[in-house]
């Protein structure tokens, strides 16, 4: 079987076993997620891969995983010692960001003078852990990169009045070229984190370095010249493609030995 959808995906849960599979995106609430790890052991196959879901659900996956694209100094905040033991390396930083966890749209971004203030806050009550806590990039551009299929295109956000370049947080955008360093440094976070297609926050430094602020798979495009429609039907025509090809492959006969 081919599971197109979340509610077949729930529906069929106890039947699905070698050889089936589910394309598309997962929409599970938090603790039912953990089903997925029962399905690939049981052989089922995800098309965009269980591992790209994951790390596109939750920036802290995302920071354990895809760290040697980020910022030097990136952590996952779970608890109060993780801040502790944090604090020397980031006695050099003026300043640092917090990402909470499941919150989209720049609304889950904290801008602190230091990690000791974030930690004196977290002694006086409750951080909502876990957390991604990273240093400020002072002057740093943001581009989101749009990768699907054979297509790619990239824009700059830029907010004058926040450090917020989300476009809503009223951030504006204008096209950049992705050019061939760029699209090189996408292409490797992506094949890490098995992505077929992607949205990436990229930062570009003062002194002209790549480093990965979040990836996507779906996501904001109000900047973009593909648009939502655009990007759904190239999409599309990726989770088709995998389906006719997992069909062809277990529809096959075996080879003579």
């Amino acid at each position: 079987m081919i599971i197109r959808s979340n509610r077949e995906l729930k529906a069929r849960y106890h039947q699905l076993g070698p050889g089936d599979a589910f394309a598309g995106h997962l929409s599970l609430r938090q603790g039912e997620e953990l089903k997925v790890f029962d399905l690939i052991h049981r052989g089922v196959k995800f098309f965009p891969s269980a591992l790209s879901q994951f790390l596109s659900r939750s920036k802290v996956l995302q920071a354990e995983v895809l760290s040697k694209f980020m910022l030097p100094d990136t952590f996952a905040a779970y608890r109060s010692y993780d801040l502790i033991r944090n604090l020397s390396c980031y006695s050099r930083h003026k300043k640092i960001v917090s990402k909470r966890e499941r919150k989209h749209l720049g609304m889950g971004l904290s801008l602190w003078s230091s990690l000791e203030e974030l930690q004196s806050l977290d002694a006086i009550g409750s951080l909502p852990y876990p957390l991604v806590i990273q240093p400020f990039l002072s002057g740093a551009r943001d581009f989101r990169v749009v990768v699907v299929g054979d297509y790619i295109e990239g824009y700059e956000r830029i907010n004058p009045h926040s450090f917020r370049k989300n476009l809503a947080q009223k951030g504006t955008a204008q096209p950049v070229n992705v050019d061939p360093r760029l699209k090189d440094f996408c292409l490797k976070i992506m094949n890490r984190g098995d992505f077929p297609y992607a949205l990436l926050d990229i930062l570009l430094s003062p002194e002209q370095e790549f480093f990965l602020s979040e990836i996507s798979l779906m996501g904001g495009l109000s900047g973009s010249k593909i648009g939502q429609d655009g990007f759904l039907k190239h999409r599309n025509r990726q989770l088709d493609k995998f389906c006719s090809e997992h069909c062809r492959n277990y529809s096959s006969p075996p080879a003579n030995p």
